[in-house]
């Protein structure tokens, strides 16, 4: 008998997290493997001592009926609600009202990784677990990592769902196609800062796009659905400005990035920390929702190939499982595999 097909799905985030749920939920074997100590990607939330924050997407919306459908399943489990911030916008010539007609937003509860943690649960989810290499032998797909040298198993397929440019490395000796792929997506960086308070701002705001100077975005943590604790900030610099930051140290941009803030009515911190995003935004979609070359048995996934977004990472895992089982399927009927 042929043993049962398992496949080897890199990165935790929304992408490789839903790729890997569907294919378990279908039968089919899957271990995800993730550098990081949790699952969530840049669906992420900076922790310390009595406070939390939202560093990397901020919120998500919904407009494809398949993701609308799977934001109401994480409602109904309590892991995501709807964020209503007062919002404001502020340009070169000063602030104007937001646009009222935005599609509603939303936010894991009560922080932005439980989404995530929804999604892992039952996984084979390998974390601390850095691949460095990939490499095809008769017997199927071994994986080499930092911390455990080369694994022990082989895989009958390898899912990637890392950024464009950590896919690069591990797809160019082995799928000059795919790599090419993932040599023509353009990410771009994002400081984010964390800024903590010891009471609340006297704002008329919650959250805000700025489209002058070097912020982007600022929100207040603390406004979003089942949050507590004392008064926290988000804030992210533009693209632009990261690009021309993005090797400054900590200090510095924090100065920067306070400064703008103040300017904006805000106040100096208690306390900030600072986090670089080197693969934040992408530019645009690169070529559909996912990628799969089956006879490598090789796939790729992730906001890159769908536009970015929260929505589109999980689109684009939904996409690659669905190439995927299709495959598996038409293996199964003509004998070659076991279920």
């Amino acid at each position: 008998m042929t043993p049962p097909l398992h496949y080897a799905v890199i990165g935790a985030g929304i992408a490789g997290l839903c790729c890997a749920r569907v294919l378990a939920d279908a039968g089919v074997r899957v271990s995800v493997f993730d550098k990081s100590r949790g699952p969530s990607g840049r669906m992420s939330t900076r922790r310390g001592e009595g406070w939390a924050c939202d560093h990397g997407a901020q919120y998500f919306t919904a407009r494809d009926p398949l993701f609308e459908a799977e934001v109401a399943r994480w409602q109904a489990a309590g892991v995501a609600a709807r964020w209503q911030p007062r919002l404001a916008v502020f340009d070169a010539g000063g602030r104007r009202s937001s646009d009222g007609a935005a599609p509603a937003r939303h936010v894991g509860t009560p922080r932005m990784t439980a989404p995530a943690r929804l999604l892992a649960e039952g996984l084979d989810l390998r974390l601390q677990t850095t691949v460095t290499a990939l490499q095809r032998y008769d017997h199927g797909w071994e994986l080499a990592t930092a911390e455990r040298g080369l694994l022990a198993e082989a895989f009958d397929g390898v899912l990637l769902a890392v950024p464009a440019p950590q896919a690069l490395p591990l797809l160019q000796p082995m799928a000059p196609a795919l790599a090419a792929l993932a040599g023509a997506a353009r990410m771009q960086g994002c400081w984010a800062l964390m800024l903590r308070f010891e009471a609340p701002l006297a704002l008329d705001f919650d959250a805000a796009f700025v489209n002058d100077g070097p912020l982007r975005w600022i929100a207040r943590d603390t406004s979003k659905p089942g949050r507590s604790g004392p008064e926290t900030w988000t804030l992210h610099a533009s693209a632009e400005w990261s690009a021309a930051h993005l090797e400054d140290g900590a200090d510095a941009v924090a100065a920067a990035l306070i400064a703008a803030f103040r300017a904006l009515g805000g106040a100096m911190p208690l306390a900030w920390s600072a986090h670089r995003w080197r693969y934040a935004i992408t530019d645009a979609a690169t070529a559909g929702r996912c990628a799969w070359d089956a006879a490598a048995g090789l796939g790729l996934c992730g906001d890159w190939l769908n536009g970015g977004r929260v929505e589109g990472a999980w689109l684009s895992g939904h996409a690659l499982a669905q190439r995927v089982l299709a495959d598996v399927r038409d293996a199964l009927r003509a004998g070659l595999v076991q279920a």
